[in-house]
């Protein structure tokens, strides 16, 4: 048996590959992303150490500047210097010192003497040795200078000692400075996570890595920038952070720098874990979508087996009313569907031939109305005439008046019905013409208002409307009935009634109003009113043959109107909202109806 013979084997293949390739392709992009992720986090990780430590250079520059400045303006060093006596300002230099927790204070005389050193003497005699300081501090001007030391980096600011009277009187120079050391890249480390060595002239002079200071010095020797390295047994990401200030000194010719060092172990080691739980997941879900593929394959096949068995036997005997029935335990909702819809298919296919029944009985009925109302509408003349007769006699009572008044009244309502049933039950013909639409609507609203007292109906014609291809007579008394159901609907809002099935909607300001539009290839007519308005409810039906809410109605006036503008090829619409009015839109083909359309609809 060939292994692509079969559906199922089709559907298995087919899903166990999509799924090992789907998993695969996953996998690996999480890996790349993981990958990716973890080196940049690990750049911004020691990009924000080195902005860390610039900015820790930048502020204890600063911060020791303003502290050797507010010292050298104290009086009592001031006068302490101008003594010119070393053990006076010695004194005062220790006290200063411990205030300010630095590594170094240094006082010279005006002329460059030193008065008086508070610290370690290694410190003091790289600050003498140097002197450059103190020469820029005696012309004026404050001094920052970075040193090297056998255990870090000093930053020593040097700035001018004197008074700041009326007569300004230079008296020598005040060194301050601070040490970063092993104790600074301790802190730092703690901060950041990451070790930290202090070199100048090429040596390393202060680290987190004690053991490994041969190793960091070779590093200063190669390009800036982040790298890569590998010192011992493990690996690093390296980035040369510049202390000096910009222009005193480069780091690749002896200059302070800051050796910025980020383990790459615990990284290394993550991913590495990260692409073992990868590789157990893919493991398990190729196996899981394997099995699954299995399963899906022979549920898919043996509710379609069953499907195809029972439509077979349908199509063998031609019995299409038999119903298809699932015998499998599996509910599937495809196989159910086909099932459901073969079995809609037979109940349609019944239901058709019940309804055409209903059609020809409806029909026959039609017929039949259409019969029996000429048959009422000879004697309802004859009985109409004779009432006008008997109404014209001299000496009639007053009763017999008004019976006769009832009698016609009643008389006329069931020959308004008849016509209304015969409209509706014969077929219409239409007779096509070019018309003037407005014109059939000014015509149409003087009619409306003729028909009983009410509002007046306030005409917005588009001027710009053509004539179209119509039935002028049908369309009239289309748009007569409908004017006269909104003019009773304003009406009922005025007497308090309840809604009815009339025509109308929001009349902006007018009672009823009429108006047309042009719309591209299509003319709008639309009537308006500001009646009790329609439920929600009847609005649905309001169009559906002897539905009416107003008393008397026959329930045809707005059916027999949906009608025509349909055969003219037309689109009728309501909306409504109960206590604000009511809206009816016509909208006609702009060409006019078509040929077809003036047969019988």
């Amino acid at each position: 048996m060939k292994p692509f013979s079969s559906l199922r084997s089709r559907i298995f293949l087919a899903s166990a590959l999509l799924a090992v390739l789907s998993i695969g392709t996953a996998l690996l992009v999480v890996d790349v992303r993981v990958r990716r992720e973890a080196e940049r986090a690990l750049q911004r990780e020691i990009s924000a150490t080195g902005r860390l430590v610039d900015e820790l250079r930048a502020t204890r520059s600063q911060t020791v500047s303003t502290m050797a400045r507010l010292i050298a303006d104290i009086p009592q060093l001031n006068a302490a210097a101008s003594t010119n006596d070393p053990q006076t300002v010695q004194d005062l230099a220790e006290e200063y010192r411990r205030l300010l927790g630095s590594n170094l204070l240094l006082v010279t005389n005006a002329s460059g003497a030193v008065l008086a050193i508070a610290g370690a003497p290694s410190h003091a005699a790289a600050a003498i040795a140097g002197r450059a300081g103190i020469r820029e501090a005696l012309a004026g001007r404050e001094h920052v200078a970075l040193l090297p030391q056998a255990d870090g980096v000093l930053q020593l600011v040097t700035v001018p000692l004197g008074t700041q009277l009326l007569h300004p009187e230079l008296l020598g120079t005040l060194g301050v400075g601070f040490l970063l050391d092993e104790a600074v890249a301790a802190e730092l480390k703690a901060i950041t996570g990451s070790d930290v060595a202090f070199a100048m002239g090429g040596r390393i002079l202060a680290t987190t890595l004690p053991s490994e200071r041969e190793a960091l010095a070779g590093l200063l020797r190669l390009p800036h920038g982040a790298r890569d390295v590998r010192i011992g047994s493990e690996d690093y990401a390296v980035l040369q952070s510049p202390l000096s200030p910009p222009g005193e000194g480069d780091p690749a010719s002896g200059g302070a720098v800051a050796l910025i060092l980020r383990s790459r172990t615990e990284e290394l080691a993550g991913l590495r874990a990260i692409r073992a739980a990868l590789a157990a997941t893919a493991v398990l879900a190729v196996a899981l979508a394997t099995l699954l593929s299995f399963a899906v394959a022979r549920t898919i096949t043996r509710p379609l087996a069953a499907v195809t068995d029972a439509m077979r036997e349908v199509a063998s005997t031609g019995d299409l009313t038999r119903k298809i029935v699932m015998r499998h335990r599996w509910d599937d909702e495809d196989a159910r569907l086909l099932m459901t819809t073969f079995n809609t298919l037979t109940d349609s296919i019944a239901r058709f031939q019940r309804e055409m029944s209903q059609k020809e009985r409806l029909s026959s009925l039609g017929r039949l109305s259409t019969v029996i109302a000429h048959e009422i509408r000879n004697p309802l003349m004859i009985i109409k005439a004779t009432l006008h007769s008997l109404r014209q006699q001299a000496g009639e009572a007053a009763a017999v008046r008004e019976a006769a008044a009832d009698i016609d009244h009643e008389v006329a309502r069931l020959n308004r019905l008849v016509n209304e049933v015969l409209d509706f039950a014969r077929p219409l013909q239409f007779a096509l013409e070019p018309a003037d639409v407005n014109a059939i609507c000014r015509e149409s609203a003087a009619a409306a208002q003729a028909a009983g007292p009410g509002p007046a109906v306030e005409l917005r014609l588009d001027p710009s409307i053509g004539p179209i291809v119509t039935d002028a007579e049908r369309l009239r008394g289309a748009l007569v009935n409908i004017i006269v159901n909104a003019r009773h609907a304003v009406a009922a809002r005025d007497a308090g009634e309840p809604p009815s099935s009339g025509a109308g909607g929001e009349a902006k300001g007018a009672p009823v109003a009429l108006s047309t539009e042009a719309c591209g290839e299509r003319i709008a007519i639309q009537v308006d009113d500001c009646g009790v308005g329609i439920e929600p409810a009847g609005l649905a039906r309001m169009f559906d043959p002897y539905f009416t809410t107003k008393r008397g109605g026959t329930g045809l006036g707005l059916a027999i109107a949906k009608n025509i503008v349909e055969g003219l090829g037309g689109t009728i619409a309501a909306t409504s909202t109960v206590g604000e009015g009511t809206s009816i839109r016509i909208e006609l083909p702009a060409g006019g109806a078509t040929a077809e359309r003036s047969e019988a609809v």
